[in-house]
């Protein structure tokens, strides 16, 4: 190989030596601190990765990247890190009222001019973590940026050809792009942030989800949930409804301006989910340019093969991970462990929510609640806690409460949705996606009632969904509820709502949004 040719060449590190020989550096990180400072350990890269960063090469870290490179962290009872940068990393303090994980599309306040940055300006870049770092007087000379949620804290260090983020530019859009350009070329010219910017700190999230099953020639579409008819008849017969391909939308949604792209996918391959090949595919090739972050659902828990050989939810979890997916969605499967935990009180560490959240972080698990309401005409006729409902039942009842189901809504479960929301928080999901069986599909907004009560109940962030019609529902949900996203599908997928109309609604309305 020429010195040309290995000038330009890209390889994954394997080996301490790959680590020494380097020109360049990217230290990309995903996980818990723990985990990865014992992986490190195990492969005796942690030597050599500071002799490397201490040598003046360049070098960036990415969110658990940067997180290491300080003395410590306190996630996973106290851990040492590699000792670069002065400080320790904590957790986001709950108590003040603020969803963690910190998830979504947040500004930086630029403490100085480097070239990282240089082509950010005013644009917000994509957070998900639960552990951050602070600035102080020690670490003063490293701080490049800082941004707000609940206080300030370090979002990017720069100190010689040392660089790193807390935020994923890869997961950042076209500003994210333009930060690693700028990490491996000389910017031309610098774009100094606006002191009259748009509005600062977290914005609210706009999702695009897309339902994805096999049709009918055994090519994946994007239609409608499996609680519902997904066939329609034409002149040929009953077929699947096919709304686009998978790909092709989350491309038009990313250009669109979607903060994140879901796939649900609903044929789940519920026999055999490591099989699930078509999905995986889907998964690599959108991950190769969408540049916001992607999680799937379908089909992420264990399972026996038929050679009787067992694959934990963590085994699956990892191969879509690999595949491209940011985050996994769990459905049916967290009910059941609710259930469980609920009855005993007793966390086994066998669910699929802890051995994902254990491995890959809080962040990485997204749990789907699909509630129905129950109504009754008086809160003692239900041991459940109720809310007295602006929309009364179908015999006048003023009061309801939400039951959880399972199987596409087929089948109800003996628990309420704040109280499953609550018990799976507890096991260590990351943030919920509240789906309204009533609701989907109408068109007359989302459930504010149902969206307000879970909301106010968990910590963690909570995604409203189903039954968003026009840009309004977006406003109404944000301003009413606690929410921290809301997604839609339908309305997307047949052009009868625009991204950009809901975001240029949300921002006339005065809700932080991010434009592209």
């Amino acid at each position: 190989m020429s010195p040309e040719e290995k000038s330009h060449c890209l390889i994954t590190v394997s080996t301490a030596a790959d680590i020494l020989n380097a020109e360049r550096l990217i230290f990309p990180g995903v996980g818990a601190f723990e985990q990865a400072m014992g992986v490190l350990s195990r492969k005796d890269f942690t030597e050599p990765l500071r002799e490397y960063i201490q040598s003046g090469r360049p070098f960036l870290g990415i969110c658990l990247g940067m997180q290491l490179l300080f003395e410590g962290s306190d996630e996973n009872g106290g851990v040492e890190g590699l000792g670069i940068i002065p400080g320790r990393v904590t957790q986001f303090d709950t108590s003040l009222g603020l969803p963690v994980p910190h998830i979504g599309w947040n500004t930086l306040e630029q403490r100085r001019q480097a070239r990282l940055l240089s082509q950010v300006g005013d644009r917000r870049v994509y957070f998900v973590h639960s552990f951050r770092a602070t600035p102080s007087p020690e670490n003063e000379d490293w701080v490049l940026a800082t941004s707000h949620y609940g206080g300030d804290f370090i979002s990017a260090v720069q100190k010689g050809e040392v660089n790193a983020t807390q935020f994923h530019p890869e997961k950042s859009g076209a500003a994210g792009l333009d930060i690693i350009q700028s990490f491996l070329e000389p910017p031309r010219e610098y774009i100094v942030p606006s002191a009259n910017g748009k509005a600062r700190g977290l914005a609210k999230r706009v999702i695009a989800c897309l339902d994805v099953r096999a049709n009918d020639a055994g090519d994946l579409v994007v239609t409608k949930g499996d609680q519902y008819d997904v066939r329609e008849t034409d002149s040929e017969g009953r077929e699947v409804r096919n709304l686009g391909a998978p790909v092709d939308l989350a491309g038009r949604y990313f250009i669109e301006g979607a903060d994140e792209v879901t796939f649900l996918n609903i044929t789940g391959f519920r026999d055999f989910p490591l099989g699930d090949l078509p999905m995986l595919e889907v998964l690599r090739r959108a991950s190769e340019g969408v540049f916001v972050p992607l999680t799937v659902g379908g089909g992420i828990r264990g399972f026996t093969d038929a050679d009787g050989r067992h694959h934990s939810a963590l085994d699956v979890a990892a191969e879509y991970f690999r595949s491209g997916a940011d985050k996994v969605s769990i459905g049916g499967d967290a009910v059941e462990a609710a259930l469980e935990f609920l009855a005993t009180g007793v966390k086994t560490g066998k669910t699929a929510i802890e051995q994902i959240s254990w491995a890959y972080g809080a962040q990485a698990v997204v749990v789907s609640i699909d509630p129905r309401r129950v109504y009754v005409k008086d809160p003692a006729d239900t041991a459940r806690p109720t809310v007295h409902t602006a929309r009364p039942g179908p015999a006048g009842e003023r009061y309801c409460w939400w039951q959880c189901t399972v199987k596409g809504g087929r089948e109800g479960r003996d628990i309420d949705a704040v109280e499953l929301a609550k018990a799976v928080q507890e096991l260590g999901a990351g943030e919920i996606l509240l789906n309204c069986i009533d609701r989907d599909g109408r068109g007359d907004g989302f459930d504010l009632e149902l969206v307000e009560a879970v909301s106010s109940a968990v910590t963690i962030p909570v995604i409203a969904s189903s039954g968003a019609g026009a840009p309004q529902h977006f406003q109404e949900v944000f301003e009413s509820t606690g929410a921290a996203a809301a997604l839609a599908a339908g309305i997307f997928h047949r052009r009868e709502v625009s991204i950009e109309a809901v975001k240029q609604h949300m921002s006339r309305s005065g809700i932080p949004t991010r434009t592209a």
